[in-house]
């Protein structure tokens, strides 16, 4: 398909950069039939990708199986010709150094293979909408690993709880609930669900949350509510 039909299909041209067939083929299947419409496939084989990446995409998701630092440069010379095309890496799982790397250079999105269809796509138009995408099990992983870094005052006893921070006070009842959602990566649309309310509805407190605790977007006001939403102790 060409970029100005799928433009007049409302579509994104979407770009995989993947040398697995079998992921490959996968994403094609997941991707028939929805807004990404994929142009073109780079399996990183000779000749080298490099003089091959001219299609004018809006999406490039890449196989980041193997953490390479050959991908990150990818990344970057995307990024140099293409500033506003959205990249994506796709893996069962990623090293918390490489999710690091790869913001640093441009990544957009972070998402696990063995995702549902439905969470795959519904994080795909996240991210085509700005949002910095990190599933919520690496936003823990993340925040653990900067409060271990972090030397405690040894003038004060370390199992001495951290204040709530007055923000969580402006927050009702119903947007806490939907910020512990989001700490867990979930989508609006599984949130409305599970709420049983509206997706728009859902919309309308994800802005009210993130303007209450002064956060840009989903995963930083993730990151916030891992540092300061008070947890449950144990029995």
């Amino acid at each position: 398909m060409s970029d100005d039909a799928a433009k007049e299909r409302n579509e994104y041209v979407t770009v995989l950069i993947c040398k697995n067939s079998l992921l490959r083929e996968g994403l094609k299947h997941l991707l028939a039939d929805t807004c990404f419409a994929v142009s073109d496939t780079v399996t990183d084989e000779p000749p080298p990708w490099r003089p091959r990446l001219y299609t004018q995409a809006a999406l490039f998701i890449a196989d980041a199986s193997n953490s390479s630092a050959r991908l990150i440069e990818i990344v970057r010379l995307l990024k140099e010709r293409q500033g506003e095309a959205r990249i994506v890496f796709v893996a069962h799982d990623f090293e918390l150094g490489f999710i690091r790397l790869g913001l640093a250079a441009g990544v957009d999105g972070f998402c696990l293979a063995g995702s549902d269809r439905e969470v795959l796509i519904k994080s795909l138009e996240l991210v085509m909408m700005g949002e910095k995408l990190v599933p919520g099990a690496l936003v823990h992983s993340l925040v653990s690993e900067m409060a271990s870094n972090v030397e405690p005052d040894q003038d004060e006893p370390m199992a001495e709880a951290l204040p709530i921070d007055p923000k969580m006070h402006k927050l009702s009842k119903r947007e806490v609930e939907i910020l512990t959602c989001l700490m867990r990566g979930e989508p609006n649309k599984v949130i409305a669900k599970k709420l049983d309310v509206a997706e728009a509805t859902i919309k309308v407190h994800v802005k009210a949350i993130l303007r209450k605790i002064g956060a840009a977007n989903r995963t930083q006001a993730a990151m916030w509510a891992t540092e300061h939403m008070p947890r449950k102790r144990d029995p």
